[in-house]
């Protein structure tokens, strides 16, 4: 039998409409949210209720307060907090094929769909990479690999897989750092630029095989890494 809905409660209804603007980007990750008198005002609500709408949207993981410097927005969605944890309760190899399909698809979407914007920018990216590895700053070459791939995702022009990655893509920075450390050099860096120029020709196969390809390295510097960590010493 269907049950009767109740109505939300004040609280409820202050956390719904700051989740609101989380989520529809107004207000950006990283950024600080309008000091307490102001939201107070702009919402009509007591310093109590908006207290407890805050401590509601901390503890779902959208918000984070520091103390004595405010309170951050540190996800866009609660289903990005989600899936967050999950992954960083994951093992490697199941992280891995998660990339791997979504990344795949990704790339085979951009290559039928990039602009020509899209595509100078992917270049763009890619020449930053290179210059990267060139200067020895893994960090920067972290940071900028991320962003290759969240473009490449973005050239998918599929708002689903889109919002999905970027959920993912930070939580996948330490491991894309610790392959980094083990992989970077003239081969991989060749597949990524394999990957950018199959888009930028739109060879939708191509560009699949070349996710294959860095996949597959990333697989095997795990599993090598593991063999000699489990080896005596």
């Amino acid at each position: 039998m269907l049950q009767r809905t109740t109505r939300l409660t004040l609280v409820e209804q202050i956390a719904l409409q700051m989740e609101g603007l989380i989520e529809s980007g107004k207000w950006e990750i990283g950024m600080r949210i309008p000091a307490e008198p102001e939201l107070m005002a702009e919402l009509n609500v007591s310093r109590n209720t908006l207290r407890e709408a805050i401590r509601a949207l901390t503890h779902a993981g959208l918000l984070k307060t520091k103390q004595g410097n405010g309170t951050y927005v540190c996800s866009s969605s609660v289903l990005g907090v989600v899936l967050q944890k999950r992954i960083l309760r994951s093992e490697t190899q199941q992280t891995l094929e998660v990339r791997h399909a979504l990344e795949r698809e990704g790339a085979l979407l951009a290559a039928q769909r990039r602009t020509s914007d899209e595509a100078r920018a992917l270049l763009l990216v890619l020449e930053r990479c290179e210059g990267a590895v060139e200067r020895g700053d893994i960090d920067g070459y972290v940071t900028e690999d991320i962003r290759l791939h969240q473009s490449v995702i973005a050239a998918s022009h599929n708002d689903i897989l889109i919002e999905l990655y970027g959920h993912i893509a930070e939580t996948l920075r330490d491991l894309i750092s610790s392959l980094t450390r083990r992989e970077v050099g003239a081969v991989y860096l060749e597949v990524h630029r394999q990957l950018v120029e199959a888009i930028v020709r739109q060879d939708a196969d191509r560009a699949v095989a070349a996710v294959h390809h860095y996949i597959a390295e990333s697989k095997a510097a795990i599993s090598g890494s593991e063999r000699e960590g489990h080896e005596p010493a």
